[in-house]
C-alpha cells in the first residue's frame, strides 16, 4: 500500500481547503486531514497532530499547517518520509507584524471575528480573476465554523513559533516547497530560502495562485504532489 498521506490546514481553514486532493489522492492512499484547533503553539498542534498521525506518513502542510509540519519534523523525523511545504514561511515571525497579530486577535475577541480574518487573509493574498472571489467566500465560511477561540490560539501560535533552519537542513529525504505566485503573505525569497535549506526538495511556483494554493489551482496542486510522492525515499 502506498504511504499514508497528512494534511495540515492554514489558519482557519479546515478539510475544505483540501477537497479536491481529497478526493484525487484518496483513490490510491489513506489520506488523513489533521485538526489544527487545539493548542496555543505549534509544539502543542504538532503534539496532538502526531498522537492522531499513522505511524509513517507523507506530510503536506499550507501556512500555519507548515509551521505545524516543521515542527512535527523536528519531533518525530523518524516517521515523516517525505515533506510538502505551501505558502510556508520558515522564519519565526518579525516584531512588527507579531503586533498587528495582536491588533487581529482583539478584534475577533470582541465580536468581530469577521473582520479579523479578512485582514489575516486580504484579498491580495489570494490571485486576481473570477476565481478570487469564490475562494474568499469559502474562507469566510471556514473561518466562520472554526469560530474566534480557534482564531486567537491559531494566531498566538504563528506569532510564537520558531526558526526552524536547522530542521530544514536535516531532512534528507523528498521535499517540496509549492508557491503561489500572487501569495502577498508569505515573501516568494523566504519559501524558496526553505528549499535552499533541504538538500533534496524541489521549489515550484504556482502560477494562477496566491496563498491558497490547493483551491486556487487544484489541478497543478495535486499533479505537483503526484511527482513528489513518485521520488524515490530512502525510507521506502
Amino acid at each position: 500500500m502506498n504511504e499514508p498521506l497528512l494534511l495540515l490546514p492554514g489558519a482557519m481553514c479546515d478539510a475544505r481547503l483540501y477537497l479536491p486532493a481529497i478526493v484525487r489522492f484518496s483513490q490510491s492512499r489513506p489520506v488523513q486531514v489533521a485538526s489544527l484547533t487545539q493548542g496555543e503553539t505549534v509544539t502543542e498542534m504538532a503534539e496532538h497532530a502526531l498522537a492522531a498521525a499513522p505511524a509513517r506518513f507523507a506530510l503536506v502542510g499550507l501556512g500555519l499547517g507548515g509551521a505545524v509540519a516543521l515542527e512535527m519534523l523536528q519531533r518525530a523525523p523518524e516517521r515523516i518520509h517525505r515533506i510538502a511545504l505551501v505558502s510556508t514561511d520558515p522564519l519565526a515571525e518579525t516584531p512588527p507584524a507579531a503586533a498587528a497579530r495582536e491588533l487581529r486577535i482583539l478584534a475577533a475577541r470582541a465580536g468581530r471575528l469577521d473582520e479579523a480574518a479578512a485582514e489575516d487573509l486580504p484579498a491580495t493574498a489570494l490571485a486576481p480573476g473570477p476565481g478570487r472571489m469564490q475562494v474568499a467566500h469559502l474562507v469566510r465560511q471556514m473561518a466562520t465554523a472554526l469560530g474566534a477561540a480557534v482564531f486567537t490560539r491559531q494566531a498566538r501560535a504563528m506569532q510564537r513559533r520558531p526558526d526552524q533552519q536547522k530542521t530544514l537542513r536535516r531532512m534528507p529525504h523528498p521535499a517540496l516547497v509549492l508557491s503561489g505566485a500572487h501569495d502577498g503573505l508569505v515573501p516568494e525569497r523566504r519559501q524558496g530560502f526553505a528549499a535552499e535549506l533541504m538538500r533534496n526538495a524541489e521549489w515550484e511556483r504556482i502560477e494562477g495562485a496566491g496563498h491558497l494554493v490547493p483551491l486556487e489551482q487544484p489541478e497543478a496542486f495535486s499533479r505537483a504532489l503526484v511527482r513528489w510522492l513518485a521520488r524515490p525515499s530512502a525510507l521506502a
